[in-house]
């Protein structure tokens, strides 16, 4: 079928494979890279390599000769493009210009090279010193108010680099530090925190040996986290079971073939992943797991009558939790009738999959923001808890909660600090180490960040990297409210959306890549991140820096943290700056739990374990126990269905790293050269006059009055559940309302959006 400019076709192959490596060598061209940078990939992932800057699927101890995936690689090749964005650049396109390009284009056409103050009399970035530019927002931001600056972060920065952040914005005076979790895995952090004491997983990578069933919700492996591909390969052929709930059928979690096995390679061979794949309702996963827990309880007493083995872990139960009767009441009131409604699966389904987590002695259960991003993600989380409870999974090997996380160091930022809770952070000991009062009360989240720039009430955004405007929701309203802003400071590798839209005073700061050769006054230096499963690895760029006039990103928060902190004897930014080890002993003063010998330990393979408690059985809650904690509705949606509303996704391509668009081809749904498309049920086009290859437009269907609107979408039939709709991010996300979140978490409800259609 032809679509407009691009071309929709169903895709047959595999996950992996010869269209992994096509898709990989593609970019490498594009992005024209030299014998350097291509011979960094060898060293990606690799002990005393670099950390890959896409995803955070953990670095294992013995890597694969290639211990990249085609979504890393293309990281790689993004970060190393020979293209360049040089002060010229500017001077021949205006802001209001530029805004008429596509983000692929902005980012395409290059890396950085220079700091660039906004220029409201040309419209232009022009060309600046450092000096200058650190001079003059420390002199802004000295004369505001504390409390209405935003200090936001990417899950991309490096952990030396995320602590002298958040120390600088407490010295200043706020905890206003949203970063990326606030918009994937908060919920996450609020649901496992409540009910098992830690904010997250408990399993590692080792765990992938022991496991004898893996649950999966919503989590798209081929696309978002490709590496794990190697694993559950693994584990199909030892016969662990893959039960998957997703609304789409996602190939990743399909079919997959080893790029790096030469008879697969060869003889085009697969490994089938998923046992069972229950195409759900978007939102349906709390009633989902309700139906495995009615099943559960029924065998349970069954087998009690009989006298034959117990389906539930008793002794677990009475010794670990409480909640369970509560929670067991609610299960057992809950009629099939609404299970099957709310979740869009039959019975039958839901009683396979509890056959096969009945079986099983080790489940893991690993999901993505297909739970975290509905009104009710909390309530997703806490529930997949109270499936593991149900039969012990939870502290044994081969069993646990895993999240898959999406930015590289995005659960390490919150490690060291980059958060907006004081109860997070370990205040007292931050005072007695630099000698200050730091600021108590809680900060802004993303959410209320937004509410304050669209309000007034923010009056400086400064970003240590992302792509804030694009990433959140209520794309209009957040455009229009940004120049209100008297700051905007932007620290970034290549141009995005966001540096589009200026406040009065505004710079863009560029810096080094993670993949560049950093080289201070004490000589080459290396940083840390922190992967999906709490594990802790060093990084060393060796390739040239894209400019000579490129800072390191500590560089820059201490070039800002200097003219906006008072001097402080306990504290020697520059000192930090010239050597980033002092950084790594000042991480380990303040936690020295987690971070103990950090210097030592910077690279050891597979990266250090930073501990989990709950992996112990030893529950940090209120009660001292894992605690069942009842969801309080089967629909995490937040909003009843009604005649013409449909329940909208928005989704990743397969040439895409969240707002970064690599290409036009999502390759795994057949699309090719357009971003245009939506997704739909062949049944819903009949039933709403429609007809594939139309184009259509939603309209947010919120009961807020509030006009949103996405246009020029074309009709694309697919295997969606009915009153389900699929759309790309971020250009789906001005359809969101910024009220759209999750409850407790505040995680916009990106994967369940209230839209109609408008033919």
């Amino acid at each position: 079928m032809k679509a407009g400019k691009g071309r929709v076709k169903a895709f047959k192959g595999p996950a992996g494979g010869w269209g992994s490596l096509r898709s990989v060598a593609e970019i490498v061209a594009r992005e024209r890279l030299g014998p350097a940078a291509l011979a960094q990939l060898p060293r990606q992932n690799k002990a005393e390599g670099f950390a890959c800057v896409s995803c955070a699927w953990p670095k294992p101890a013995h890597p694969h000769p290639a211990e990249f995936c085609e979504e890393g690689a293309k990281a790689t090749a993004w970060e190393l493009t020979s293209l360049r964005t040089t002060p010229a650049f500017f001077q021949k396109h205006t802001l209001s210009e530029l805004r008429g390009w596509r983000d692929y284009d902005l980012e395409q056409h290059g890396r950085l090279t220079h700091p660039l103050r906004y220029n409201a009399d040309s419209d232009k970035y022009e060309a600046v010193s450092w000096e200058d530019a650190f001079r003059d927002i420390g002199a802004v931001l000295r004369a505001m108010d504390a409390k209405s600056v935003v200090f936001y972060s990417s899950g991309r920065t490096s952990l030396e680099a995320s602590y002298m952040y958040g120390l600088m914005a407490r010295m200043y005076g706020n905890q206003n530090l949203p970063d990326s979790s606030n918009m994937c895995h908060e919920s996450t952090s609020v649901g496992l925190k409540a009910a098992i004491g830690v904010p997250v997983g408990t399993t590692r990578l080792d765990d992938f040996e022991h496991c004898d069933a893996l649950f999966f919700f919503g989590q798209n492996t081929g696309s978002n986290s490709p590496r794990m591909l190697h694993d559950l390969r693994t584990c199909r052929k030892r016969g662990v079971e893959v039960v998957t709930f997703n609304p789409l059928r996602e190939r990743g979690l399909e079919r997959f073939t080893d790029p790096q096995n030469p008879l697969e390679m060869s003889t085009l061979g697969e490994t089938d992943i998923s046992t069972q794949y229950h195409q759900l309702k978007a939102g349906g996963d709390i009633a989902a797991m309700t139906g495995i827990a009615k099943f559960l309880l029924q065998w349970d007493d069954d087998a009690a009558l009989k006298c034959e083995p117990e389906v539930l872990d008793h002794a677990f139960l009475k010794q670990h939790t409480v909640g369970f009767a509560d929670f067991a009441a609610m299960v057992r009131a809950t009629s099939w009738e609404v299970v099957e409604q709310e979740s869009g699966l039959p019975r039958h389904a839901i009683e396979q999959a509890a056959g096969v987590y009945a079986r099983a002695k080790a489940v893991m259960g690993i999901y993505g923001m297909g739970l975290t991003q509905h009104v009710k993600g909390v309530d997703n989380v806490r529930m997949l808890v109270n499936l593991l409870l149900l039969r012990g999974n939870i502290g044994r090997p081969g069993a646990g909660p895993m999240p898959v996380r999406g930015h590289s160091n995005v659960q390490g930022q919150r490690t060291v600090g980059i958060t907006e809770k004081t109860e997070l952070v370990p205040i007292d000991r931050l005072e007695r180490q630099y000698g200050f009062t730091a600021p108590r009360e809680k900060g802004l989240d993303t959410v209320e960040s937004c509410r304050g720039v669209i309000d007034g009430s923010v009056k400086a955004f400064v970003a240590l990297g992302g792509n804030f405007l694009r990433a959140v929701p209520e794309t209009a309203a957040m455009e229009a409210a940004w120049p209100g802003l008297d700051l905007s400071v932007q620290i970034a590798t290549k141009l995005n959306r966001n540096h589009l839209f200026s406040g009065k005073t505004t710079y863009l700061l560029p810096c080094l890549g993670r993949i560049e050769r950093d080289v201070q006054a004490s000589g080459p230096q290396a940083v840390s991140v922190e992967d999906s499963t709490s594990c802790i690895h060093g990084s060393r760029g060796k390739v040239a820096p894209a400019s000579e006039h490129l800072l390191s990103e500590p560089a820059i928060v201490a070039g800002i943290a200097t003219q906006v902190v008072p001097p402080n004897p306990r504290i020697d930014w520059d000192a930090w700056v010239s050597d980033y080890s002092l950084i790594r002993d000042a991480i380990e003063e303040t936690y020295p739990d987690v971070f103990k010998d950090y210097n030592a330990r910077l690279f050891t393979p597979g990266g250090f374990w930073k501990g989990n408690k709950a992996s112990e059985r030893i529950w940090q809650t209120s009660t001292g126990k894992a605690e069942f904690l009842t969801p309080t509705s089967q629909n995490a949606t937040g909003f009843a269905d009604a005649a013409h509303r449909y329940r909208l996704m928005t989704l990743r391509s397969n040439d895409q790293f969240n707002t970064t668009i690599y290409g036009y081809h999502d390759r795994f749904r057949g699309v090719k050269g357009t971003r245009d498309v939506l997704f739909m049920n062949s049944q819903d086009i009949a039933a709403a006059g429609l007809r594939a290859g139309q184009t259509v437009a939603l309209e947010s269907d919120a009961d807020d009055g509030v006009k949103r609107r996405r246009t020029d979408l074309i009709v694309t039939p697919y295997a969606i559940p009915r009153g389900c709709l699929g759309a790309y991010y971020p250009e789906a996300n001005v359809l969101i309302p910024v009220e759209h979140h999750a409850e407790e978490s505040h995680v916009p409800a990106a994967k369940s959006v209230p839209v109609r259609i408008v033919a």
